[in-house]
């Protein structure tokens, strides 16, 4: 490890979902942190250069630590960027298989031989709408005996792309992709036409969607007590830098990671706070925030490199490489460096979360 010079610029990016680094720069802590050093903390996702936002998918920017969904930061990984990963956050949320109540679907075997609605992003790296809307409908098929090949794929194309626009910040919320021009919920628009009887959705929305329309839970994945079954885009959230960060500024890495624990660590203590906080992450409300990640979300950010995290990634890429979503397995206790991690909690005198 080193610390070869100065770094002018670390770029961030995160997730419109809970993470410690969203909180850490809500708050301002990670800039405030990296000041002394005469680093400048950028958002990726708000450039102006498509190139440097497409890096929240690909990992393709020097000196850039993401934190969010796992999806892009395995596929990036399997591509052959060469990328770290210097923690695990694991915060269970809803994972809904929704139908209406006109389709006569009561449970996942009623779903054998009837449509269901999956987003097919054209012009993207990495689908990651549909690879998790297959695992929640895989895994919800499995546990009753079923297979995704028992049910009838409907797909609704979508041409725009994830990084056409830049983040936009409206009263302190970030829009996270900016507008996009035709939707990107086309398979929920097929739900409620009657073009498909089932369709998956997560999160604070999916919650409120499902409120809003009416739409009756067929199954939530992510309120199964195995962990495999939860094991998802968002279960568990990768913290990664890109190796030339932590291998030519290594105490930078640990800043980071330092800030992110120190924000968990703020959330446990500030429940009410913390959901408001989660609410401008996420783009929704309170209420929703609750619904979807539970009442006592603040207790569940918490990173680490726990083994139950580290075998639900594993076990979840190990499903996209099976449905070829990336192009090589990842063995991912390789993929984690510890380093960072370890010094952290040292530096700021805690025990392992």
């Amino acid at each position: 490890m080193s610390n070869s010079g100065n770094l002018d610029t670390l770029w961030y990016t995160r997730c419109p979902v809970p993470t410690g680094l969203g909180i850490a720069l809500q708050k301002g802590w990670l800039e405030e942190s990296f000041r002394s050093q005469n680093t400048a903390v950028k958002s990726l996702r708000e450039s102006n250069d498509k190139a440097v936002r497409e890096s929240h998918f690909d990992h393709s920017l020097q000196n850039s630590v993401r934190h969010g969904g796992n999806i892009p930061a395995i596929w990036a990984k399997s591509a052959g960027r060469d990328t770290r990963v210097l923690g695990l956050s694991w915060a269970d949320e809803t994972q809904l298989i929704l139908t209406r109540d006109d389709t006569g679907i009561k449970g996942p075997k009623d779903l054998k031989g009837r449509r269901f609605g999956l987003p097919k992003w054209e012009n993207v790296q990495i689908d990651f709408s549909r690879a998790q809307a297959i695992r929640g409908l895989e895994n919800a098929l499995r546990l009753n005996g079923l297979g995704v090949a028992d049910v009838e794929l409907v797909d609704y194309a979508i041409s725009s792309g994830q990084s056409d626009a830049p983040a936009e910040k409206i009263a302190g919320t970030n829009v996270f992709g900016g507008r996009r021009s035709g939707g990107q919920a086309r398979e929920l628009v097929g739900l409620l036409r009657g073009e498909v009887d089932a369709i998956f959705l997560k999160g604070a929305s999916a919650s409120h969607i499902a409120n809003l329309f009416g739409l009756n839970t067929v199954l939530d994945t992510g309120a199964h007590p195995e962990p495999l079954i939860r094991a998802n885009n968002g279960t568990p959230r990768t913290l990664t830098v890109d190796s030339h960060l932590i291998d030519n500024h290594f105490g930078a890495a640990v800043r980071i990671v330092e800030q992110v624990l120190r924000a968990e660590e703020w959330a446990w203590v500030h429940p009410e706070e913390t959901r408001q906080y989660l609410a401008r992450e996420s783009n929704s409300s309170e209420y929703w925030v609750a619904v979807a990640y539970g009442t006592d979300a603040h207790l569940k950010l918490r990173t680490n490199l726990n083994e139950s995290s580290i075998d639900g990634l594993q076990n979840f890429t190990d499903f996209l490489h099976r449905w070829k979503f990336i192009p090589n397995p990842v063995d991912v206790r390789s993929w984690i460096d510890g380093r960072a991690y370890q010094a952290a909690i040292e530096a700021r005198g805690v025990a392992a979360a």
